[in-house]
């Protein structure tokens, strides 16, 4: 496959292109999405107990996430090794056997082919007509199995059989901060799921929790009640491959004054009916920041803000929209009370939520501009040109790195 000409440009200037060209897209699929890197599937919760499974995808590729009778987990592709069909249709259940429905072939759950109808041929007159030839070995048409990596109650997955190991994806500057949230000495608890489909490149989602700079002047929650601003105390965490990254923050160790001044979202006499929003717990595990956004490349946010956890799950469905499916945790330690803090908080995230709301309508107004005039660029040049962790969150370092990256895989030269 060519190479992309990405022209004269530096990487801080990305083309329209880049977001709505459908062969890019498509290369971004085999290059991210089935080679080379780990997927997000789900969390060890969702899938309990023997026999429950829950259906996602890896890019636009159907995958079923399954444990079996002996409480292992699998991941296998929703396509039955016959004809192709996407046999499971539910989004969660309980099953023995996944069985698909056009000609009846039945898998065992980790994808095993156990047996298909008229396998030998049916007797007609007193011999055997059809079947299928003698040299057909049930071993060799099962479901397509992924592999699984499970660390912390969180499960991700690979088509490409030769993918680095799973802590070696993250690398050192990351793996601390994955490890923070996912403790296997805190087993997590499923608190609720959210869906939505966003009108735009997958992309964007992954930029816009790279990048610092617009909490603080979009979000009219996070700069009014001091969840966000521009000049508290945070770090920019970076891997060396400069595709995931990290963005912490310390709630309220900032002033309010210089980082208000003149900003629109900022609304001063804006007053909560439910103070219980902001009744902001520290938990012993944060080790201080109270807010850590983490974007591991290329499908997956891992979210605490406060007191909320969830992850975003992103799922293309086309280069120029991706569903995003919210799930929000806690841990199976929680009491009552931090359990109802968790699902209150969590009101500000979520398709309707009175954070992330602005995210989706803007990148949406973002994809808009980019199909219009596909030939432009952004500039992502606030803190200069280079790739590097920071102290502070007036950069847009993390967009930078992850195109540097993203230049690097796909071959857009120069």
């Amino acid at each position: 496959m060519p190479a992309i000409d990405w022209g004269n440009a530096p990487t801080s200037r990305v083309p329209g292109w880049a977001y709505t060209d459908e062969a890019v897209y498509r290369r971004e699929l085999e290059r991210f999405f089935y080679k080379g890197h780990w997927c997000y599937v789900g969390l060890e919760c969702e899938v309990p107990n023997p026999g429950d499974f829950k259906r996602t995808v890896v890019g636009e590729r159907s995958v079923i996430l399954v444990r079996d009778q002996g409480g292992a987990l699998h991941v296998v592709e929703n396509r039955c090794a016959h004809r192709g069909v996407a046999f499971c249709r539910e989004r969660t259940g309980t099953v023995k056997e996944f069985v698909c429905p056009y000609h009846q072939w039945n898998y065992q759950l980790n994808g095993d082919l156990v047996g298909l109808p008229f396998r030998r041929g049916v007797k007609q007159d007193g011999q055997v007509q059809g079947g299928m030839p003698a040299d057909f070995k049930l071993a060799d048409h099962g479901l397509t199995r992924l592999k699984v990596a499970r660390r912390g109650g969180a499960v991700f997955a690979s088509f490409d059989t030769e993918v680095e190991p799973f802590e070696s994806f993250l690398g050192p500057e990351v793996l601390p901060w994955y490890d923070r949230v996912f403790n296997p000495d805190r087993p997590l608890k499923l608190l609720g799921i959210n869906r939505q489909r966003i009108p735009a490149n997958w992309k964007l989602m992954q930029e816009n929790i790279k990048d610092p700079y617009h909490p603080g002047l979009l979000h009219t929650w996070f700069v009014t009640f001091g969840l966000w601003r521009a000049d508290q105390r945070s770090q920019m965490v970076i891997d060396r491959h400069a595709r995931h990254a990290c963005m912490v923050s310390r709630r309220n160790e900032g002033g309010a004054a210089a980082v208000t001044q003149g900003v629109g979202s900022f609304k001063a006499g804006m007053e909560l009916h439910d103070p219980r929003l902001l009744d902001v717990v520290p938990e012993p595990w944060w080790g201080g920041p109270s807010v850590v956004m983490m974007t591991l490349f290329p499908s997956l946010i891992v979210q605490q803000q406060v007191n909320s956890l969830s992850t975003r799950h992103i799922q293309p469905v086309g280069v120029g929209e991706f569903d995003f499916v919210w799930t929000h945790f806690g841990y199976q330690s929680d009491d009552e009370a931090m359990t109802a803090r968790r699902l209150r908080q969590a009101n500000l995230f979520g398709p309707a939520g009175f954070v992330s709301a602005d995210d989706g309508e803007v990148i949406e107004f973002a994809q808009q501009a980019f199909a219009a005039h596909p030939q432009a660029r952004t500039v992502s040049e606030l803190d200069g040109h280079g790739v590097q962790p920071t102290p502070h969150m007036v950069t847009e370092t993390l967009i930078r790195g992850m195109y540097r990256y993203w230049r690097e895989v796909m071959e857009a030269a120069p």
